[in-house]
């Protein structure tokens, strides 16, 4: 009996870990942390005031934008790929890759380190997808190369990109969508809420009053 609950214990516990460990990863702000160690102003008082890479880009900084881009995403590629590579023993499978890659997301969007005001977890939510399947983090990083370049709107690019991700998922890795995947509805989750955070982007877009990649603030 105490093996069993030993057991449950130890279902439950390394889980919630994980899951805690990822979203204080991606509480990890690294558009203001960069700006901050290269000199540039903070991104929340700038341009869209959204700190992530495209923002800072907005500061002049190519290199800052490119460091930012790059921590965000490996942020998200870290707390899956370490569960993936490191779980089996702890008995952590798919359903915590899928809870580790949302809270690193959700860490991001609502980091506790800089008062629960982030980002929109574009490159975050890229990382988690390369974590989970590379073929699948490709696809959607082209998908919005593609609409980035013929339409110049990161915002549109990012948006177009996570309607297409739990698409990719679904088709690719052939799941049905009456199966239980936690992957398949942490994915779903991430691109429900990136959308939402392009809220006042859409807007802008319609409104034809959006600003274009690489136009300064």
């Amino acid at each position: 009996m105490s093996g069993e609950l030993g057991l449950s214990f130890n279902a439950f516990i390394y889980p919630l870990l994980a899951t805690l460990a990822a979203y204080l990863l991606g509480s990890l702000s690294f558009a203001v942390i960069v700006s901050r160690v290269m000199g540039l102003n903070d991104p929340r008082t700038y341009g869209s005031k959204n700190p992530g890479a495209t923002n800072v880009l907005r500061s002049g900084s190519k290199a800052a934008a490119v460091v930012t881009l790059l921590l965000d995403a490996l942020k998200g590629f870290v707390a899956v790929v370490l569960v993936r590579w490191l779980g089996a023993p702890y008995g952590l499978g798919d359903g915590t890759v899928a809870l580790v890659g949302l809270a690193a997301f959700l860490g991001h969007l609502y980091p506790v380190f800089f008062r629960f005001v982030g980002g929109k977890g574009v490159a975050t939510a890229l990382g988690v997808l390369l974590g989970v399947s590379p073929v699948l983090g490709l696809a959607v990083g082209a998908t919005w190369l593609i609409i980035a370049y013929f339409f110049r709107y990161s915002s549109l690019a990012s948006i177009v990109a996570a309607v297409f991700a739990p698409v990719y998922y679904l088709f690719g890795d052939g799941v049905a969508w009456y199966q239980d995947n936690g992957i398949a509805v942490s994915m779903a989750v991430m691109s429900a809420l990136l959308i939402y955070r392009h809220a006042e982007n859409i807007g802008r877009l319609l409104k034809g009053t959006e600003s274009r990649l690489g136009k300064k603030h």
